[in-house]
């Protein structure tokens, strides 16, 4: 239902099944994802439909599994803070560590499938906050691998571990462990006190039948925090660190290891310090989950011993990716809405690059041509 519900919100499907076709999987699967009601309310069903004889494994084989897919760093961070936080509430609940424990019903293909298109879906939006209003455990028993258990399962309630809950407002399971993880992994801000405008609505339907409607409603918009609970500002940090005594040619590697470890960006600023040596200031931005790492792969790959961390508010416009055909071939648009209604695009660099070689062109005129054809397209659409 997440899954539909953020498809139907706007993620490109074909970009989506492209980016879930590098995960090496040994079992075919199928992504269905169709137009469905409940109780009167459209939106998107979704499907993974698995022949998995091997649906048993451990943590460790699926964290291999997705680093192995090379997604692009959020992506695979945010994967495997999901997988992460299921292995940690496993653990608990069987006393074993954490990279030991042995996934049953989450070890599945479709359950993987699950948990790294959730990743990819969100990062595709690149949300400053995540709000969500208190979860609906259910009431009664569920069906686990391991016998019939009250709900919520216990995993389940150990994933939701200082998470508000409402219980038995519907007769049976309505959070699962995956659900859960990933509004655990994910949520910046559960019961949310400030002023929400949405601006786009996404509906994910269920197939259980419930005293109420079995729809998982996303929305996209602008929030306000409330006076002194300012989420956004906590949620995002600058890293950065004054470097004097570095060869140069050591930035680049560096900057490479930084993106691997989750910076959304990085770059140099040159300045002149005291005694007139000259040096660069390296300013790494993060998500809050990538802080910690982004920051020690900054002491560990430089020669700085010390640097400056400091969350900041960010206001980012609404955006969303285009795959356009061109003469040269296909290419990433990535087009953004602005406050007075106008929109504007940018072709991706690699895109564009990889276009030029294939052609055998420079850049430049590669560019032209490629925005040019991109401008009509859009125009047409438009008209």
């Amino acid at each position: 239902m997440h899954l539909a519900a953020l498809v139907d919100l706007g993620v490109p499907e074909q970009w989506l099944r492209t980016e879930l076709a590098k995960l090496p999987v040994t079992s075919e699967y199928q992504l269905e994802l169709t137009p469905a009601s409940k109780m009167g309310i459209a939106g998107t069903r979704c499907q993974v439909n698995a022949q998995d004889a091997h649906d048993h494994r451990h943590h460790s084989t699926i964290v291999k599994m997705i680093k192995a897919a090379k997604f692009a760093p959020g992506v695979e961070n945010r994967a495997l803070a999901i997988f992460e936080r299921l292995a940690v509430a496993e653990g608990k609940i069987h006393n074993v560590a954490p990279d030991q424990v042995h996934f049953h019903e989450v070890g599945a293909v479709d359950s993987i499938i699950d948990i790294v298109a959730a990743a990819l879906c969100i990062e595709h939006f690149q949300p400053d906050v995540v709000l969500c209003n208190p979860i609906e455990v259910g009431s009664g028993f569920v069906n686990c691998a391991h016998g019939r258990f009250p709900v919520p399962a216990p995993a389940t309630q150990e994933l939701l571990a200082d998470a508000p809950c409402t219980y038995g407002t519907v007769s049976g399971e309505s959070t699962t462990p995956t659900g859960a993880a990933i509004l655990t992994a994910c949520v910046s801000e559960f019961s949310p006190r400030g002023i929400f405008t949405p601006k786009k609505i996404g509906y994910g339907i269920g197939h259980k039948d419930f005293e109420v409607p079995n729809v998982l409603r996303v929305a996209l918009g602008e929030y306000q925090s409330a006076s002194g609970t300012d989420q956004a500002k906590t949620q995002h940090y600058k890293i950065e660190a004054n470097i004097d005594d570095m060869s140069p040619e050591g930035f680049a590697p560096l900057i490479d290891s930084l993106f691997k470890a989750g910076a959304v960006d990085v770059y140099l600023q040159p300045v002149l310090m005291k005694k007139g040596r000259p040096a660069q200031i390296l300013v790494a931005l993060s998500h809050a989950e990538d802080k910690d790492q982004v920051a020690d792969t900054l002491l560990n790959s430089s020669t700085t011993i010390g640097l400056r961390i400091t969350p900041f508010e960010k206001r980012v416009l609404p955006r969303e990716e285009l795959r356009l055909t061109t003469r040269l071939g296909e290419v990433r648009i990535k087009r953004v809405t602005q406050p007075n209604g106008q929109q504007r695009w940018k072709s991706e660099y690699e895109d564009v690059l990889a276009c030029a070689v294939a052609a055998e062109i420079d850049y430049a005129n590669a560019k032209a041509l490629i925005d040019f054809d991109v401008h009509q397209q859009l125009d047409n659409s438009s008209g």
